[in-house]
């Protein structure tokens, strides 16, 4: 995965983002870290494409992430499953299959099975969202992100509303998915699942890389940002 920001900065009715570059080539699962506000959540759904820069730009593989191209090569999992209450977990994906992908029903059923059951979720299929736990509504969430084969997934805290065992959960599957060749862009609290999944670590600060590294910069930070930020998640 080649990541390139250039000059990126973004402002709601403050200034969240000030002014990010930075250069990446040849990883395949980048952690973004740093205190609630510090513009991490921001920078992924701006590397997504689900929100624009208010200056600068973003390119992902080659492609801007304004491109259509590139806007079809992702998934995206949000801190909440945002599933569709009213469907079971397998229309939640077959119908996004059809919908979108436009495949026949046949299909779209048969691929929401495969990724439920990747997911180990094959005894669930046919409930509501709510009818599960919130561990298995997120996983639910995961497959249908790679439902629709993406090169790249995002993950913005995925398991920010679950209590430990169920985060454990969640963070297990999605561990699992290493091995099929996909890239992974995501944000997390839980730094034991940083040093465990990610080839590389980008710590955010009051709108800012502050610093940035292999996983290995948690065991030794060089800013006081990070070191502070380490002794509190400990």
């Amino acid at each position: 995965m080649n990541i390139e920001i250039k000059n990126i900065s973004h402002s709601y009715d403050v200034e969240v983002l000030t002014d990010l570059n930075l250069s990446l080539s040849n990883y395949h699962s980048v952690a973004i870290i740093g205190v609630s506000g510090s513009g991490k959540s921001t920078l992924i759904r701006l590397m997504s494409g689900l929100e624009l820069p208010s200056s600068g730009s973003i390119e992902i593989n080659g492609f801007d992430v304004r491109d259509e191209i590139y806007r079809k090569s992702i998934g995206f999992v949000f801190q909440n499953h945002n599933l569709f209450p009213h469907l079971s977990l397998k229309k939640n994906i077959s119908l996004v299959l059809e919908k979108t992908r436009n495949m026949d029903k046949t299909e779209a059923d048969r691929t929401a099975l495969r990724y439920l059951s990747l997911l180990h979720l094959e005894d669930q299929v046919d409930k509501l969202p709510n009818n599960v736990s919130g561990g298995q509504a997120q996983r639910a969430s995961i497959a249908r992100a790679l439902s629709i084969n993406p090169e790249i997934i995002f993950l913005d805290e995925p398991t920010s509303s679950l209590d430990p065992i169920l985060t454990h959960e969640v963070l297990t599957a999605v561990e699992e998915l290493k091995g099929l060749g996909k890239d992974f862009i995501f944000v997390t609290h839980v730094m034991s699942f940083v040093k465990d999944f990610a080839d590389y670590v980008i710590f955010m600060d009051q709108g800012k890389i502050a610093e940035q590294g292999l996983p290995t910069i948690l065991d030794h930070p060089k800013s006081e940002a990070l070191k502070s930020f380490m002794q509190k998640v400990r």
